[in-house]
Formats: C-alpha cells, structure tokens, sequence
C-alpha cells in the first residue's frame, strides 16, 4: 500500500457522442480511495456502473504510477478505456405469455443525446395482437437506479396507447360490436413488487407480493378509470423434495365519469393459467357468447408440486419436470358502485367457480413452463366454458 496516495491524472479513453458530466458521477468514488488495495476497488465498481448505463460495450481500467513532468510522488494516473455501442441497434426475438406467442422486432438508440437516454421503437405480431411501442427513457445523473432497494422494484410510468377494437367474426354481440373502433388511452401506473422467491416461474421458497394501480383519463384520453390490482404467492418446501404452494389475484376498476369502462381494461378469468378446467377467458359476464370481463375479481390456488414418480434422471433433464396437485377458485362479476362494501363482497362470494385436478409440467429454464393437467371443473355457471379433462397451458404467470 502507499504511504501517502495522490491522483496525478483520472482518463477517459474512446469517448465519442457521450457527454463526461455524466461519468463524473459514476466513477467519483474512485477519487475517495485511501489506498492502492482501495483504489483497485473502487475502479471495479465504478467499471461496473459505467457497464450499468447500458451504452458502451466494454469498459476496461488501467492504473499506472504517474510518470513525466509533474507527476506528483507516490502518484497514480488512473484510465477507464471504453468501447460505447453504436448509435442504432436492432433486435428480433420471440416471446411466450399466458398461451399466447408472439414476434418482437427492436430498434434501439442507446445513447440518443449523450447522456444515457434511451429511445425504444418495438413492433410485436402475436397470435392473440398486434402492437407497436415507443419509449423513452432518461436517467437521473448519479441516481441510475431509481428505487433502490434490496428486494423491492418500483415502477412509474405515464403510458399513451391508441387502440383499435375490431370484430374476427362475422356476428358478433351488439355488446361487442358498440365498443368496436379507435379509442385513446392515456394513464398514469404505479407498480410495485417484492419479490423474495428463488425462481419465478416454479419456485421452491420465498414469497411475492405484486400491487399495480392505474389511472386513467386525468391526462387526456377517451377512457376514464381507476384501477387496482394485487398478486400475493407463498411457497414452502416440505419433506421428500415438494413445495406447497398458495396465491391469491384480486382486482377492482372503477369507471370515472358516466362513461363505463372498456372491454379492454376489464378484468379476464378461466383457462389454464388461471382457473383450470374452465376456457380461456370464459367466465363471468357475457353478451350471446361472447365474454365482455369484469369490473372485480378474485381468484385462489393452492398447489402440492412433487418430483416424477421414481425420480427418473434425477440431477438431469427429470429435474425439468414435476407433478402437482391443484385447487383453484374463484369468481368474476360487475359491481353496483352504490351499494357499498358489503354488497361487493357478498356478490364477489356468490357463484364460485372452482376445479380440482392434477398434472405435469415442465420448467422451460426461467422463462415459462409448460403445463397437462386433468381437470375437473365444478361450481359452472350458466354460459360458462368449460374444459373437463385434459387441458394444456403455457405462460408464465400461473395462478
């Protein structure tokens, strides 16, 4: 270690359109070493922020002792060499959601003024929609992370979506065909997830608890609403290499103004990564067959995951694999906003759907999981879908 540490000269190698205000946050630290030992340390981390800005593509630290004219004794010339990414960057993937698919195409400007900001154009053609996004995003200096926080993630955001509602068939509702068209939606979210499970999509512990709210309409629009939803899940590991599982979904939208709400901010229940034994979004209100959703919902499951019979190829591709035992409930309705707490709960407990069954599934790495159960549907309604048998799902979200 040296006695008595001095900075001759801090350098930074390869910069082109990015400004160095913006790096003078994150690699400040370095500044406050105390010691060689330190120095390499804070130089590691500091690499790791400016990796963190997501606009260069390699980030290397050189420190030297300083030499020439005016190097100060026991100095050091510290130099962070950067490669940054180029200007416009595209990218094609597929996605897998709740037994849907669908194509994304990405175009990218990583660093569009200099200074971190992020400008995504995404086009998506799926089997279920079609859309196109566009975001922005621009970081605080020196506050990269806006929330920072062990096991909490928090997300704020204004979100501007035009929308057209068409009808595929030929007769479809007069309930449908009246909200058919362009609306504009402009809303305000808040979201805010824990999140302590040590895999998402078949986790053997921990817990998550996920509360998204959304306003719409108060910064323009056609299409006023408050919506509220939550998601909690615990699982346990219980003996012989099984997990008990239990979640619960609930959520409410309740229309501002005189204007009802849309038929595509309302909620959807039934299918295969909801309440097995039941169609996909098939329960609840509907209008000649077709589903309209619902203004409140809540749905419940509780699941026994166990290892294959005989644990073939365990340690291998067998570990890919469980059994489970499932007991899913729950219910879907519009509300009469004057009639209080009360009569919401009483209506929300009437007519509870619920299916029992057991299946397999297979984890496909942490992205989504596949799943064949036999299901055995009861509480159905009337106009309700059901699935009684075999029924297969893939997401990755499963109640």
């Amino acid at each position: 270690a040296l006695s008595e540490l001095h900075f001759n000269m801090l350098h930074i190698d390869g910069l082109g359109r990015t400004k160095e205000d913006l790096l003078t946050y994150e690699i400040a630290d370095v500044f406050r070493a105390k010691s060689l030992i330190d120095v390499m340390k804070k130089s590691h981390e500091a690499r790791q922020k400016l990796l963190r800005l997501g606009i260069f593509r390699k980030v290397e630290v050189l420190i030297d002792t300083s030499r020439g004219e005016g190097a100060l004794p026991n100095g050091l010339d510290v130099t962070f060499e950067v490669t940054e990414l180029r200007r416009l960057t595209g990218s094609y993937n597929t996605m897998v959601g709740n037994n849907e698919g669908s194509m994304v195409l990405g175009l990218k400007l990583p660093n569009a003024l200099g200074r971190a900001e992020k400008l995504t154009f995404q086009f998506s053609y799926g089997t279920k929609e079609t859309s196109y996004g566009l975001s922005f995003f621009k970081p605080q200096p020196g506050n990269f992370e806006p929330f920072p926080s062990i096991c909490t993630n928090q997300t704020l955001k204004w979100e501007g979506v035009w929308r057209e509602l068409g009808c595929l068939a030929r007769t479809p509702s007069f309930a449908i065909r009246k909200e058919s068209g362009h609306t504009l939606k402009s809303s305000l979210s808040h979201a805010m997830v824990i999140d302590t499970r040590n895999s998402s999509i078949l986790p053997r512990r921990g817990g998550l608890l996920r509360i998204h709210q959304e306003l719409a309409g108060f910064t323009g629009g056609d299409v006023s609403f408050l919506k509220e939803d939550f998601e909690i899940q615990l699982n346990k590991s219980l003996f012989w290499d099984s997990v008990l599982s239990a979640s619960l979904w609930s959520g409410l939208v309740l229309p501002i103004g005189d204007k009802p709400t849309s038929i595509a901010d309302r909620f959807y229940l039934g299918g295969p990564t909801s309440i097995r034994g039941f169609s996909m979004y098939s329960v609840g209100p509907q209008s000649e067959g077709d589903y309209l959703g619902g203004e409140a919902y809540w749905a419940g499951g509780l699941h026994l995951y166990t290892p294959l019979p005989f644990r073939p190829a365990k340690g291998g591709f067998g570990d890919l694999f469980r059994t489970h035992f499932f007991l899913n409930a729950g219910n879907l309705c519009n509300l009469n906003y004057g009639e209080g707490p009360k009569a919401h709960l009483k209506k929300l407990a009437e007519c509870v759907r619920w299916s029992y069954g057991l299946g397999v599934l297979l984890r496909l790495g942490n992205i989504a999981r596949l799943e064949l159960n036999y299901c055995i549907p009861m509480g159905v309604q009337s106009g309700d879908r059901i699935c009684d048998g075999v029924q297969f799902g893939a997401g990755i979200r499963f109640l």
